[in-house]
């Protein structure tokens, strides 16, 4: 068996998909990091198979038994390549000259791993310093490359077995990856990970549990929008937390507070990052939404821990600080606020159950479609949030002394697509049924199509290639951050712009 050592750049006339088959293809790199590499040796093995296979099948047995209802009803998501790992000595080795520069993606003539047979061990090289990764990797999950000499960077790979593409990002600090972005980007430029009905990680109906960690698991992890939904009582000023009618808890209530506490000690301790937290108002209480606003403003709001303008934010307004967004209409007493523009980003006029909605103050565009009523509209779900993702992909943010740049100019929407869906009379679609096939067919597209002009579904041109507002159920889940490791490495593409 032999490599060949040419490849070929593809351009917008290029209609072959990247997962045409499973075996037989060509290898595919795409270099989604702001650092140009150059692939140096290709080596090929036999393979075999790991035992964490095994490891993980026990684990998915007994992990997350936190609940007799939740766990009659645990899935995972499926693996994007198979743990293997090399055997024995390389069967071939040649050495290479393959540069790619920075978000170029080459479809090289090196042959993909022969799918359960074989591993590839590439060693790439930049500034002098090489790096290696076996593809597919003994890990389920994305691998970080071996620094084989001390090299500066540090980089995440994840590889698509379904047409043989494997995608290199830069690896993130999670816990404070927003430090890396410059402060004159408005947030609407950003790729940000988000999760639904954030805080329903307890122990609840398997319908209306949609999270598998801790809201400071999910911000320790990347996670920069919060979904909220909160029960509003006559009575008394207490917030319970809710998703729709239920409490996002069968042992006892959580609050409000608790959860906002737990967002101040994070940004205390990052105070590079901002956190969007979406507030809605949900469950049995006869409240009104302008109580809401009133408790809202009256016993959490400081200029200091809250961003309430009603505009758009750049991201050096707002780090260390919660930007609201407020799904609920203001008590009448808020709108003489910010020399009457009112009090902050207003989605009270919010899209229902929508392919490409528009928020009604103007500051999103939606993808929320969530009725689905059996396992078979799970890949329409998908199929929309691919759209969404297309969608923001095309936007150009333009900074001060860039061509196309307008000073006073409203910022762009943001672009907010839920991965979430779900159907309380349907096993199948409840939201760790849905998120089990919804979440890696996203990590399949961000690392295989996303940012490539007329590869996704309307074949649109590429901007900046954002991904907008991810919104994610369950992730998480025994320690997978793919999914928004995904969406953080898109920031990447903002550096070429300087």
């Amino acid at each position: 068996m032999c490599f060949w050592n040419c490849c070929f750049s593809i351009d917008d006339s290029d209609t072959e998909s990247l997962c045409d088959t499973l075996a037989m293809v060509d290898l595919t790199i795409r270099n989604l990091t702001a650092t140009p590499l150059e692939l140096k040796v290709a080596e090929r093995f036999d393979s075999k198979h790991t035992s964490e296979s095994n490891k993980d099948d026990l684990k998915r047995r007994g992990a997350n038994f936190t609940s007799k209802l939740t766990d009659l009803f645990n899935s995972t998501s499926e693996a994007v390549s198979p743990n293997l790992e090399s055997k024995g000595e390389a069967n071939d080795r040649r050495d290479v000259s393959i540069p790619l520069k920075a978000f170029e993606t080459l479809v090289t003539d090196i042959r993909a791993a022969d799918p359960g047979r074989e591993v590839l061990r590439l060693t790439f090289e930049s500034e002098g310093h090489r790096y290696q990764v076996d593809v597919p990797s003994p890990s389920l999950r994305s691998t970080i490359m071996k620094n084989l000499d001390g090299g500066p960077y540090e980089f995440t790979v994840i590889y698509i077995q379904a047409g043989g593409c494997l995608s290199i990002f830069s690896s993130a600090n999670l816990p404070g990856w927003m430090g890396e972005i410059r402060d004159e980007y408005p947030l609407t430029a950003l790729s940000i990970p988000g999760t639904h009905n954030s805080p329903t990680c307890h122990i609840a109906l398997p319908s209306v549990r949609c999270q598998a960690v801790s809201i400071r698991d999910q911000l320790d992890n990347g996670v920069r929008f919060l979904d909220v939904r909160v029960n509003v009582s006559q009575d008394d000023s207490e917030m319970t937390l809710v998703h729709s009618a239920f409490p996002i808890s069968l042992t006892g209530n959580k609050y409000f507070k608790e959860l906002v506490d737990v967002v101040y000690a994070f940004l205390d301790r990052n105070p590079s990052e901002t956190i969007i937290m979406s507030v809605k108002r949900e469950g049995t209480g006869r409240g009104t939404d302008q109580k809401l606003s009133r408790l809202l403003k009256d016993k959490f709001y400081s200029e200091e821990r809250w961003y309430t303008d009603p505009r758009i934010p750049k991201l050096g307004e707002v780090r260390g600080r919660i930007v609201l967004l407020r799904r609920h209409v203001n008590d009448e007493s808020l709108s003489g606020e910010w020399d009457g523009r009112g009090w902050a980003l207003d989605g009270s006029v919010w899209p229902d159950n929508c392919e490409d909605g528009r928020v009604g103050s103007g500051i999103a565009r939606v993808q929320d479609f969530y009725e689905i009523d059996q396992s078979t509209n799970i890949q329409k779900k998908i199929e929309l949030a691919r759209k969404h993702l297309e969608r923001a992909a095309e936007g150009v943010c333009r900074l001060p002394g860039h061509e196309g740049y307008g000073d006073g100019a409203p910022a762009a929407p943001f672009f907010i697509n839920f991965l979430s869906a779900s159907n309380f009379f349907n096993a199948n679609c409840w939201p760790e049924k849905i998120a089990a096939k919804a979440n890696p067919a996203i990590i399949e597209y961000l690392c295989s199509r996303h940012g490539r002009p007329g590869k996704g579904p309307a074949g649109l041109k590429v901007g900046d290639a954002a991904t907008g507002i991810v919104v994610t159920d369950w992730v998480g889940l025994r320690g997978d951050w793919d999914l928004i490791r995904c969406i953080v490495g898109w920031n990447a593409k903002l550096q070429l712009k300087h």
